[in-house]
């Protein structure tokens, strides 16, 4: 049930850093905004301006951020909640929708893509994502380690290409090597994995080794991480999955 008011509520993604790559309606959207809510570092990024009020806030406040954006939308505001990436790729969209439950009424939202870190760091690679793949966060705040290495294997398994996001961070160090080693027991050593970091901004790495020569400290919380499947090859200096591939 949409409540009758002039306010609205947009969540948004703001690609993976790289201004020039925010699409022409995300822009549009935020510049008729007049309040903008989301992480700290996401929230960084757009410009002040007279009559815009900005409300960073941390990054394990999603449903307190996605509350708070319901009543000022419900207010009569114009609100965007900000995304890296895309909203509903591992972010704010699935917030927002679960805060939405149980409420009696709702304003009028809207979700606007964005290009995720998966796709961006692909098309830096080559097409490593050309035939069948999954995308696998890899962070234990949601759902216990024991879930994600069970999802890794059988995505190995059946030969998925993987992305995965948010593989290592200072709090979790050993996730990623647990995955590494759930890799090495269902794929050759030969295995093509790509470190995309920062993709798209000034210190942008990219790294392409074999799952043989793969270490823990290779990712951060700034890399995504791709896993070819098992036809997953290099041609020059690019990588790419065949599309029929299995």
């Amino acid at each position: 049930m949409t409540a009758p008011s002039a306010g609205w509520l947009v969540v948004v993604g703001l690609g993976p850093g790289d201004d020039a790559l925010v699409t022409d309606q995300v822009r549009g959207v935020l510049a008729e905004a007049t309040d903008v809510l989301g992480y700290i570092p996401y929230v960084a990024r757009i410009a002040p301006r007279p009559g815009l009020t900005l409300h960073p806030t941390d990054n394990r406040e999603e449903l307190q951020r996605a509350d708070h954006a319901l009543d000022l939308a419900q207010q009569g505001r114009r609100v965007v909640i900000v995304s890296s990436g895309d909203p509903g790729v591992f972010a704010m969209a699935s917030a927002l929708f679960e805060a939405c439950e149980g409420r009696e009424s709702l304003p009028d939202i809207r979700v606007m893509p964005g290009i995720t870190a998966m796709l961006a760091a692909a098309a830096r690679a080559g097409a490593p994502l050309g035939h069948d793949f999954c995308s696998i966060n890899l962070s234990d705040n949601l759902k216990p380690a024991a879930l994600i290495e069970k999802r890794v294997r059988l995505a190995a398994e059946a030969d998925f290409a993987m992305a995965f996001y948010n593989p290592r961070s200072a709090s979790r160090p050993e996730t990623f090597g647990r995955v590494l080693a759930v890799l090495r027991a269902h794929c050759e050593p030969s295995r093509l994995i790509i470190f995309a970091r920062n993709v798209s901004l000034p210190d942008e790495r990219l790294l392409t080794v074999t799952l043989a020569d793969a270490r823990e400290e290779m990712a951060d919380m700034r890399t995504l991480v791709i896993v070819g499947n098992s036809a997953t090859r290099r041609v020059g200096p690019y990588v790419y999955t065949p599309r029929a591939a299995g």
